[in-house]
This record gives structure tokens, C-alpha cells and sequence, in this order.
């Protein structure tokens, strides 16, 4: 893993495209040491002008409470802030726990609050910070990564992404808590018939996509990531398929109310602005 530093004139980056109702983008580092096969990061700008292999690299943003105090209070001046953390990385990967990036933007915006802030991870390091999360004023929504309950699919196609098992115990320890989760099945891979069952024990909310809605290009970057191929390996075929989403939601449907089970963009919507469109 190459491990750069890099320091940032700003960290909060104006939104736009899917992330629907936020202004904000929060990503502490660029590049992710994960290295998912079916990440469509991987064919942005971001990965395709560097050299080096997606997930073979991390570039660390330096950052000082000062500095981001003082951009939070000015982006509070002009309006609403609310924050999706991370859009482009993974704020908890491995280089997180010594570098604490992560950990130093949330300490400075419990202080300083956004309107709202979402989390986005697939690491069980998130755990870390329940004690910051807890002083959020319900503004807040942790959403775990977890596609699929099989370890032997989770190898095949994100073998540098942490165990299943680990993820599950992190989001039922921050649920049991009082911290409002999700367990974020996207992409949904080929999983077991008890995988609802399970997700239902450790959370109330589920957010469910697919490689087609959720690659943000209809299904053509999935595609060029060879998608289709690992599918194939895995002997799974009917799973890359437009329309086997209507059957993982008939899955979901038998343990969890439907208003808790949202369909990708729904999945990530602030709760006001959830409430606004209904």
C-alpha cells in the first residue's frame, strides 16, 4: 500500500448528481485500500489519472480542528450543511486507525454540527467513534456496508474488504447503542436464504441496489469492471440481471416493514428530506 500526504485547501466538496439533498461531500482521504472489484470509483478521474492500481494506494488528507471549524462555521453562514461522508473513499479503512483523520472532522462537527451528517462505511473500525456518535442530536445515520452474508462471495469480489461477521457485530453494537443505522446491501450480491433474517437482527433499515442502478451509469461501468464474469465464477449468473432486484426485495419484504426497506437514491436521502417527498 502506497501512502501519501496530502494537504487540502478544503475538505467539504459541493454535491451534486446522486447525492440528492446534501451539499456537502466529506471525504478524508482519496483513494481506498479496500479495492472493492465492482467499486465504480474505479472509473472516475480519480482512480483512472493515477498510475497506480485502485486500492493500491491512499493519499492521507492532513487536517487540524482549526481549519475545519472555521470551514464548517462559513458553510453554516451560507445555509444548510448537510454532509455525506464518505462519496469516494472509505472513511474507516485500515490507515484510518492511525491516522485519525476521520475521527478529528467528527470530534469537530459534534462541536460545531452540521444539519445533517451520513456515514458510509463498510469497517468495523466505525465502532470506534460511537462515543462521538452519540452526540450527534439524532442528526446522524450510520450505514454499514454488507452485500451478502457468504464469506466466499465477499472473497471473490471484495477480497481486501473486512469479514462479513465483523461488519454485522460492529452495526448491532452502534444500533444497541441508540445510533440510527442501516445495513446497506449495495451492491446486493448472491447471498443465502437467511441473509434478511440476519440484517434484520442488527438493524431496523435496510438500503437495497443493485450494479445497474447503483454504478451510476446504468449498469455500463459494472459492466467494463466484469461484473458479468465474477457472476459467472461465482455460478450465480441470474444475479446480474436488471430485474433480480424485484426478487431481493420480495426477500426483504418477509422481515422488515416495507417503509424501512429504501431502493437505492431513497437509501441515502437526509430523513427531512425523506419526510419532505412523502
Amino acid at each position: 500500500m502506497e501512502i501519501s500526504y496530502r494537504n487540502p485547501k478544503a475538505f467539504l466538496t459541493k454535491t451534486g448528481g446522486f447525492l440528492e439533498g446534501y451539499e456537502y461531500s466529506l471525504n478524508p482521504y482519496i483513494g481506498c485500500s479496500f479495492g472493492c472489484k465492482y467499486c465504480y470509483v474505479r472509473k472516475l478521474p480519480v482512480s483512472l489519472f493515477r498510475k497506480e492500481e485502485w486500492g493500491t494506494w491512499v493519499d492521507v488528507k492532513q487536517a487540524s480542528k482549526e481549519s475545519f471549524a472555521k470551514e464548517l462555521k462559513k458553510a453554516k453562514e451560507k445555509g444548510p450543511v448537510r454532509i455525506f461522508m464518505s462519496s469516494s473513499t472509505d472513511p474507516y479503512q485500515g490507515v484510518e486507525s492511525n491516522e485519525k483523520i476521520t475521527r478529528l472532522l467528527l470530534e469537530t462537527m459534534t462541536e460545531i454540527q452540521p444539519d445533517f451528517l451520513f456515514v458510509q462505511t463498510r469497517s468495523p473500525l466505525v465502532k470506534r467513534d460511537l462515543d462521538l456518535f452519540k452526540k450527534f442530536n439524532g442528526n446522524l445515520l450510520v450505514s454499514m456496508t454488507i452485500e451478502t452474508d457468504r464469506e466466499e462471495i465477499r472473497k471473490l469480489f471484495s477480497p481486501g474488504a473486512p469479514p462479513l461477521k465483523a461488519r454485522m457485530n460492529a452495526l448491532k453494537l452502534l444500533t444497541e447503542n441508540g445510533i440510527t443505522t442501516q445495513a446497506a446491501a449495495a451492491p446486493v450480491l448472491p447471498y443465502s436464504d437467511e441473509f434478511p433474517k440476519k440484517l434484520s437482527g442488527i438493524t431496523n433499515r435496510v438500503c437495497l441496489d443493485d450494479l445497474f442502478m447503483g454504478d451510476g451509469a446504468n449498469g455500463k461501468r459494472s459492466i467494463k469492471l466484469g461484473m458479468e464474469e465474477l457472476h459467472q465464477e461465482a455460478e450465480a449468473e441470474e444475479w446480474f440481471n436488471r430485474k433480480h432486484i424485484h426478487q431481493v426485495v420480495k426477500d426483504f419484504e418477509k422481515v422488515f416493514p416495507a417503509e424501512n426497506i429504501k431502493i437505492n437514491k431513497e437509501g441515502f436521502i437526509p430523513f427531512q428530506e425523506a419526510s419532505e417527498k412523502t
